[in-house]
């Protein structure tokens, strides 16, 4: 199975990422974890994308606030997937972080959850692996039919209380 690279571009980014690391463990989906800058350690960021498919990588997450350029940064130097998480800041509460992952230039796509959705970059991370492994796609089935029970759980408790 492909390892997930996760890349938050500051520490204080971690409680999203552990949003999205826990997801990963759930689903027993390999991943590694690091603290890159787009602006602060532009070399090193590079040279994880650059190096990621021939290090066992098949899908990049990349969480950033702010200016959020880090997911950008990061496909420009490869062509794996990149799922950005736009972080929430004090400053425009993750409306510039939104904007900054979502508005790619043509070429250098990254695809893009919500504001601080670490879960569900996983959870895309972990479908666009399935793509190839059965095994994983019957993991994420399984997940989708125990969500929805979960859903019509409440719907029942919900029905029986009013």
């Amino acid at each position: 199975m492909k390892k997930i690279g996760i890349v938050m571009g500051s520490d204080s980014d971690l409680p999203i990422i552990k949003k999205a690391t826990d997801m990963l463990k759930t689903l027993d989906i390999p991943f590694e974890v690091h603290v890159y800058s787009a602006h602060r350690t532009p070399v090193e960021a590079r040279d994880f994308a650059f190096s990621a498919r021939e290090n066992g990588f098949g899908v990049i997450i990349a969480a950033a606030g702010m200016a959020a350029h880090l997911a950008g940064a990061i496909a420009a130097n490869t062509t794996l997937p990149v799922i950005g998480i736009p972080c929430s800041s004090s400053n425009l509460d993750g409306m510039d972080a939104l904007l900054a992952t979502v508005q790619m230039p043509t070429g250098i796509p990254v695809a893009t959850v919500a504001i601080n959705g670490g879960a569900n970059a996983a959870l895309l991370a972990a479908q666009i692996i399935a793509v190839e492994d059965k095994q994983l796609q019957e993991k994420l089935d399984s997940k989708r039919v125990s969500d929805a029970k979960k859903v019509l759980e409440k719907d029942a408790d919900i029905a029986s209380k009013l």
